[in-house]
């Protein structure tokens, strides 16, 4: 099907970078208005709006259809159609938050195509409502609540989570969207200084000059659509610790201190299982979820001077 997209650099001759966005269904090219970075002068940077989302949105998909087998296709069809537009015999591969679990797999499955594959809050599954997830989300907002004397934060939090006899506990995926709320007010969501979605991304968007009023509409028409596909069950039903993935490229994450979607410590957990011929992990210490709009500098630092060297 026709999928849309943003191609977006300053040099036709620097290397291509593909960036498979979070979600399910949450393009992020008009982040970049209000949060820019300096990525589009050292890479051409394909904003790919996956299936389904954004751009990609169709009132006649069919959500049954749409799997994150079909977005890994989907991944390394646009990889290949990348790399025949702009000459290039490999591109960059960077996925954010959901996009990771698709990222991921397409860097494993394809490494012919790529240089690297590059995880900017890597998700490892079960992220929203795993009890190894959850327990630490929790337990942070918790702390920071309390230190606030936040005594309604706390006791909604307290609400929303079920605690378990072992000690853990873990939230009910018919509220995920309080607890985002709780967690951008925690300073542990899209971004450390992010305090309301309304503020940091809603009115960002609706404002954007990249986007017809149509398309505005489709995003969040998009957004809503993929909860009706089997992508968003699978996407909490996945476990990448269960998958042994294997590597043939340089595998790169970059991960904020204060992330409590895909949490910190269980990226670097899964990190430290995998083989690859080259690794790193990137620790950016002022960031939630989006090192790469909220430390830009470090992160383009990062990029040219390590992993494209």
């Amino acid at each position: 099907m026709e999928q849309g997209m943003f191609l977006r650099g300053k040099n036709i001759n620097n290397p291509v970078l593909l960036f498979i966005h979070g979600g399910p269904g949450v393009p992020e090219y008009f982040l970049n208005e209000t949060y820019p970075t300096d990525l589009e002068d050292h890479f051409t940077v394909c904003w790919w709006e996956a299936r389904g989302s954004g751009l990609s949105y169709s009132s006649d998909l069919d959500g049954s259809s749409l799997t994150t087998r079909q977005l890994i296709d989907d991944t390394i069809s646009v990889t290949e159609y990348l790399s025949n537009r702009f000459g290039k015999d490999r591109v960059y591969l960077m996925g954010h938050s959901f996009g990771t679990l698709i990222g991921i797999r397409a860097a494993a499955e394809r490494p012919d195509l790529y240089y690297a594959y590059i995880g900017m809050a890597q998700a490892v599954g079960n992220d929203l409502v795993g009890s190894a997830s959850n327990t630490l989300t929790y337990h942070f907002m918790a702390d920071v609540f309390a230190s606030r004397n936040d005594s309604a934060s706390l006791k909604k939090l307290d609400k929303l989570s079920e605690k378990h006899e072992d000690g853990t506990v873990t939230f009910d995926k018919n509220y995920l969207g309080q607890i985002d709320d709780l967690k951008h007010k925690a300073g542990c969501g899209t971004m450390k200084s992010m305090d309301s979605v309304i503020t940091g991304i809603f009115l960002p968007h609706l404002n954007s000059k990249c986007y017809t009023l149509q398309e505005k509409t489709d995003y969040w028409r998009g957004k809503i659509f993929m909860r009706s596909t089997a992508v968003y069950e699978e996407f909490f039903s996945a476990d990448l610790f269960e998958e042994s993935l294997s590597f043939e490229i340089p595998i790169y994450f970059f991960s904020g201190t204060y992330d409590y979607t895909c949490p910190y410590p269980l990226s670097l957990k899964y990190f430290e299982t995998l083989d690859a011929p080259m690794k790193g992990f990137y620790t950016f210490n002022n960031s939630a979820h989006s090192p790469l709009w909220e430390e830009p500098d470090r992160a383009i630092k990062i990029l040219t001077e390590d992993i494209l060297q």
